[in-house]
């Protein structure tokens, strides 16, 4: 078994942790009503997103997500989340030292022994999530619960979705399909595109991310026979029955559930919350790599961190 299956099946303890270290970090996160801008580099990223709209969708305040390299230092703001798994990546750590004395900075790190945890005013470690594997799932969906489990969100729950996810057969087989195109809306857009990242990472996979409104504006048209639709949260109406029209295949999260076009799930007996569905994600991706005879603890052009010289 690879690092990366093992770190997979290890997310329900792992958010189960995050969710009881929450509530003694409780200082070191936003509080409701602060402007915030929360920051990574890829996963971490995607992670940034998806919390940013979750934090503004329940109504605990203004937050917008970047990319490091990215952030608007010219922008006001209350606090600054940063995550990042290694702690030493080139634009976070250079994002953080720029931004000491000039606002506050939190970064939520696997390593707390690495750089960014020393220019942080403050330290969230996630010891316990990091990685051996460079392909990220526990770690960023760890970060992700925790910063939910801020928010009031029932993570015990979530986790129990999670043990559904790592034992579920997958909706539909990754054999059959010669792209998928992931789609999100609200908080879950940030789930899409790390979906699709996964596929790319993991399996040099030909995988695509978009706002499930924005789907039809253009990429639906690479949908046909062969291709696969996945869709995380609320669907726009009508865009399932456009989807079959085109004859690709259609796994859905709308309600917490999943339905596939074709595969072997006509339906989910258990309803998962979407982070959960990004689990069974993440083994799409796995189980891509090695039918195409790769190993996803080996992908190609990549490394842990992305250090610069």
């Amino acid at each position: 078994m690879s690092y990366v299956d093992m770190e997979i099946a290890s997310q329900p303890d792992c958010w189960r942790t995050a969710a009881r270290l929450a509530t003694s970090v409780v200082d070191r996160l936003p509080q409701p009503g602060e402007r915030v801008a929360v920051v990574g580099c890829g996963t971490s990223w995607f992670m940034a997103m998806a919390y940013a709209a979750r934090r503004e969708h329940v109504g605990h305040g203004e937050t917008d997500a970047f990319q490091a390299s990215e952030f608007p230092t010219g922008r006001r703001y209350d606090r600054l989340i940063a995550i990042t798994r290694s702690g030493t990546t080139t634009e976070v750590t250079d994002l953080l030292a720029a931004l000491r004395g000039v606002l506050p900075t939190t970064v939520l790190v696997g390593d707390p022994a690495a750089p960014a945890a020393d220019l942080a005013d403050a330290t969230v470690p996630l010891a316990f999530a990091d990685e051996r594997a460079v392909v990220q799932t526990r770690f960023a969906t760890t970060a992700l619960a925790l910063l939910r489990a801020h928010l009031g969100d029932n993570i015990p729950a979530l986790s129990a979705d999670a043990e559904v996810a790592v034992r579920a057969p997958l909706p539909i087989d990754p054999a059959r399909i010669e792209q998928v195109t992931f789609l999100g809306r609200g908080w879950t857009v940030g789930l899409a595109h790390e979906a699709a990242l996964k596929c790319r990472e993991a399996a040099t996979f030909w995988a695509e991310a978009y706002p499930g409104m924005d789907y039809r504006h253009g990429p639906i048209s690479v949908a046909a026979p062969g291709r696969l639709v996945w869709a995380f949260g609320d669907l726009p109406e009508g865009l399932a029955e456009d989807v079959a029209a085109t004859g690709a295949a259609f796994v859905h999260s709308r309600t917490h559930g999943c339905r596939s076009v074709i595969g072997n799930w006509a339906a989910s007996r258990t309803p998962l919350d979407p982070m959960a569905d990004l689990i069974l994600a993440q083994r799409f991706a796995v189980t891509l790599a090695t039918s195409r005879g790769l190993d996803p603890d080996a992908p190609r052009h990549l490394a842990r961190s992305v250090v610069l010289a």
